[in-house]
């Protein structure tokens, strides 16, 4: 196949939500281009293209989550190959994300991890249910320039504010931007837990982390 036919494919691939195609097509890719252009120009521009359409509400929250698993099918096919070049994106910056312990929610953290991949950050997604000590481990180890808290339950998102006491208790807080995610949060309650920054959705989250990693987004927050 043409390669730039492949490229268009492997973004259609995405914006369509097929994670099947997505994969079959990354796998003849395979040795044909640069795994990396693949990603970049291919997989990525779809990602792209569903989130602007995800902001301007031609689409709804299922077609995120398709195109998203889409992404990550094609992603995993190529990342072998990444390794073995030893090649890596240019990155914007580093961000750790994970859901705070005591909720399992993860479709919501993992379109802001695929979205952030397409637009460049290099990503530490720790999962779900994770304890304030693996937030600030992985901080440290990754060098991280924001560290995004998902929370969807009104039990749970108070572990957002543990873990930025526990940043400061660290003596790291100011090392790091946090941005917190999730329905319940609000402008208020990210100032009351001295967030940089806060997110209902993917979208509006990998905007603010442009701009808090830009230098460009400054959030009023107690300290």
């Amino acid at each position: 196949m043409d390669k730039m036919k492949l490229l268009e494919e492997l973004a259609q691939s995405v914006t369509a939500g097929d994670p099947n195609k997505a994969r079959k097509l990354a796998a003849s890719a395979v040795g044909e281009m640069d795994p990396l252009e693949a990603i970049e120009d291919g997989l990525a521009k779809g990602a792209i293209v569903v989130g602007n359409k995800f902001e301007k509400g031609e689409i709804f929250l299922p077609d995120l989550v398709m195109a998203a698993e889409a992404m990550k099918a094609g992603i995993d096919v190529f990342e072998p190959e990444l390794l073995k070049t030893k090649k890596t994106r240019k990155s914007l910056g580093k961000v750790v994300i994970g859901t705070v312990a005591g909720d399992i929610h993860d479709i919501g953290k993992r379109i802001v991890g695929t979205m952030l991949f397409a637009n460049g950050f290099e990503v530490a997604d720790l999962g779900v249910d994770v304890p304030r000590k693996k937030f600030v481990e992985k901080t440290r180890e990754f060098n991280a320039n924001v560290l995004g808290l998902s929370a969807l339950l009104t039990t749970t998102i108070i572990e957002q504010g543990n873990i930025i006491q526990t940043l400061k208790n660290e003596g790291i807080r100011e090392k790091i931007k946090v941005i917190v995610g999730g329905a319940p949060v609000s402008e208020q309650w990210a100032q009351n837990i001295g967030a940089d920054a806060f997110a209902t959705d993917a979208f509006t989250g990998v905007e603010k982390i442009k701009m808090l990693v830009q230098g460009a987004y400054v959030a009023k927050r107690q300290t």
